[in-house]
């Protein structure tokens, strides 16, 4: 790749980059919830128990005669009571839906209930689709993590007075890959049932997720295979991720600021990883340029927040779906590049 084509790839990087932590920084306000039509719809719904010739059932009294303004999910078996519907979120939920198709009809656009695009259920499942495509994401990351210890455990050679392997970033991806599997099982969780305690694990897995793959990005880029190098650039980005997973969870659950840091840390990552993929001749520098490519077109349709199709696809769930093909990439890139580092050090041992 000559010079003039690297250069173009960076300038074709940074100004995607720039544009989409722009995007990332500018808020967009919830309009539904200021619906005048949608609050006296949820007050209704509230006060009576019912909309229009339908009763919701999270409003109507129990049995045992307790008041209809406690949480109504108390009364549920135990393996119900984890959602955390009541009367409340019920009435939001269906007048959020009532109002959308009324705004369909008069071929207006969905707008945000509560800082959140209007989603259609499924069952038990909040986000249906976004639930699974996480899921997916969670099995492709499991099998590439198992293939990447089955291939350095028993593929190829180990070193005789130690048994451990020769590649040096082993212990770097395993812990890569738990930390990965975390975040995606939590965003499953999250997508299937949005509470608050689902809500911080998934805030707080995905921020240590991105936060150690800036680390591995950057000890792997830059050829850091001592524990005092290592240590020199883990300390600071662990201390400030720690710091920001605490006051998401102890001061201030902070969407907005959330998505902004996690944006920061996530173009931060990719352009590490895109300079590298620019510069040096590894086999799987195509892989490394796809899956930085595909993870700026990410951040971006993040950052532009677009609204759901058909009920149940938005923005959101686009970059998760690409997250698949992603995941499968990186990994392949991981074996490929201990295969190579294998190779490369028992050529200077012969």
């Amino acid at each position: 790749m000559g010079l003039g084509r690297k250069a173009s790839l960076l300038l074709l990087l940074l100004g995607l980059l720039t544009t989409a932590f722009a995007a990332a920084a500018a808020e967009e306000a919830s309009e539904g919830d200021a619906d005048p039509l949608y609050r006296s719809c949820v007050e209704e719904c509230q006060r009576t128990g019912a909309l229009k010739e339908d009763s919701i059932k999270h409003c109507i009294v129990p049995t045992d005669d307790q008041p209809a303004d406690k949480s109504w999910y108390a009364h549920e078996p135990l393996y119900l009571q984890w959602k955390e519907w009541n009367c409340n979120s019920e009435c939001r939920y269906h007048c959020m839906m009532e109002r959308e198709e009324e705004r369909e009809e008069l071929n207006l656009g969905p707008v945000k209930y509560h800082g959140k695009w209007p989603l259609k259920r499924a069952s038990v499942f909040q986000e249906p689709f976004s639930a699974a495509l996480s899921a997916l994401t969670l099995l492709v990351q499991f099998n590439g993590w198992l293939s990447f210890f089955l291939l350095l455990s028993y593929k190829l050679p180990l070193r005789p007075e130690t048994q451990a392997t020769y590649y040096e970033y082993t212990g770097l991806w395993h812990i890569y890959g738990l930390l990965a599997m975390n975040s995606w099982f939590w965003s499953a969780i999250y997508h299937s049932c949005d509470t608050a305690w689902t809500e911080k694990l998934y805030f707080s897995s995905t921020a240590a997720f991105l936060g150690y793959s800036l680390i591995l990005a950057i000890l792997r880029t830059s050829s850091l295979r001592d524990e005092a190098s290592r240590v020199m650039v883990a300390a600071p980005i662990l201390a400030f991720v720690t710091t920001h997973i605490l006051y998401l969870n102890f001061y201030d659950l902070n969407k907005g600021l959330n998505t902004k840091v996690c944006t920061a840390i996530s173009i931060a990552q990719l352009l590490v990883w895109a300079l590298w993929a620019a510069m040096t001749r590894h086999p799987s520098r195509l892989k490394i340029i796809f899956v930085a490519l595909g993870g700026i077109l990410s951040v971006f349709l993040e950052a532009q927040d677009v609204p759901p199709r058909w009920g149940y696809v938005d923005g959101h769930a686009v970059c998760l779906a690409m997250a698949i093909p992603m995941s499968y990439l990186w990994w392949s890139f991981a074996k490929e590049d201990a295969e190579m580092r294998t190779s490369a050090i028992m050529k200077k041992k012969r």
